[in-house]
């Protein structure tokens, strides 16, 4: 991983990575309606067996709860060296646009998105971005970022010819890379609360590390135009941490403030995720879920409850080993 590119958490880290290695980006998608609620995930996956290596996008209507996975050959991902923007066959990425020509066995997607007044995470020399000093860690087999947790979309795209119009509507973008997902974690996100430019991302993850593994998490809370951080790295603590069948009640604090999230689940899509092998873990995520959210002070003042809405979650792996690492944590 080029140390240039720590500092730009956004850019593609693979340039000289061996295999196996993949990296996504993941574009949250909700109308101004409300009615659409898609994720759109531009990436690429290098294999040990040559001719398994290959770049994709994946489109996930939540209300349909459909997966389209358009696998494209690998030589058809054109990264840039020097800013975020990615080229997959006909299709171009960025963090303040998208343009899609997918038109294959699987269907047509086609058109234009454009993002505006992004939140990104802060990113500084001691902190680069979402992952904190663990972004300086090497030989970590996963690593996160943020692009954007909150931000205005505008422009129309066209499925199999049905007009998809976005105008209006809000987005969020993150990003993943590394040798192979975590054995079990619990993600969430929602920016879709009564109040503007509030937005939560969650991350709670087995991390395995030099042999050994702990429990990690990372989670941000953006409201009045700052992001507070909850993660391992600047010492948060979790206090409360239960899964149920239908349900995440998780409560986390930092030097100054304590956060409460209860998740409810719903059913999704599965998505195609990496193993060191090939595209092959089956992820099932939702946009429907919800989250009920508490900050408040550690004295107990109540500084935001909300609820939000259109929430990703997914639960994911052996989460029993999850709750009892956290616990002993």
């Amino acid at each position: 991983m080029p140390l240039r590119n720590i500092l730009h958490p956004n850019r593609y880290h693979g340039f000289i990575a061996q295999p196996p290695f993949f990296e996504g980006w993941y574009y949250k998608l909700v109308s101004a309606d409300e009615t659409l609620r898609y994720a759109i995930i531009p990436g690429v996956y290098l294999s040990q067996n040559h001719a398994e290596s290959h770049c994709f996008v994946q489109v996930f209507d939540s209300k349909a709860d459909q997966v389209r996975f358009h696998r494209y050959p690998y030589d058809a991902f054109k990264p840039s060296p020097d800013s975020f923007e990615i080229i997959i066959g006909q299709n171009y990425f960025s963090a303040d646009r998208i343009e899609l020509g997918i038109d294959d066995d699987l269907g047509q997607l086609e058109g234009e998105l454009q993002f505006e007044k992004l939140s990104p995470w802060p990113v500084r020399l001691t902190s680069p971005g979402a992952m904190g000093w663990f972004a300086w860690v090497p030989l970590m087999e996963c690593y996160h970022g943020v692009v954007s947790m909150d931000h205005i979309i505008h422009g129309r795209l066209a499925l199999d010819g049905k007009r998809l119009d976005f105008s209006g509507g809000k987005g969020y973008i993150e990003k993943d890379w590394g040798k192979r997902f975590p054995s079990a974690w619990i993600w969430g996100q929602s920016n879709h609360f009564d109040r503007e430019g509030v937005s939560l991302m969650v991350s709670v993850a087995v991390i395995p590390w030099l042999g050994r593994s702990f429990a990690g998490f990372i989670i941000g809370f953006l409201l009045d135009n700052e992001i507070h951080r909850f993660a391992t790295y600047n010492r948060s603590k979790i206090e409360v941490f239960q899964v149920e069948n239908k349900t995440v009640d998780l409560i986390v604090r930092n030097a100054t403030y304590r956060l409460r999230i209860i998740a409810e689940r719903e059913e999704g899509g599965l998505l195609q995720a990496p193993t060191t092998i090939a595209m092959d873990r089956r992820i099932l995520e939702t946009l429907d879920a919800r989250f009920e959210v508490w900050f408040e002070t550690l004295k107990g003042e109540v500084l935001y409850h909300g609820t939000g809405r259109h929430a990703g979650l997914e639960t994911v792996g052996d989460l029993d080993t999850l709750l009892t690492m956290v616990t002993k944590g």
